[in-house]
């Protein structure tokens, strides 16, 4: 079975992230004071944008 040719890419399989992973959003929102882990749980984060 073949690959259809609008599946197919051109090496190019990184794009630009536009949220960041739960990981990165925790370490992010701690930076910003929006985030108590004492208090919060990891549930139900707020997104937020991957920053440049």
């Amino acid at each position: 079975m073949s690959i259809d040719r609008s599946l197919k890419t051109e090496g190019n399989l990184t794009t630009k992230r536009s949220v960041m992973k739960r990981g990165e959003r925790i370490a992010a929102l701690k930076d910003e004071k929006r985030l108590d882990p004492k208090k919060d749980g990891a549930l139900g984060l707020p997104k937020t944008k991957v920053r440049e």
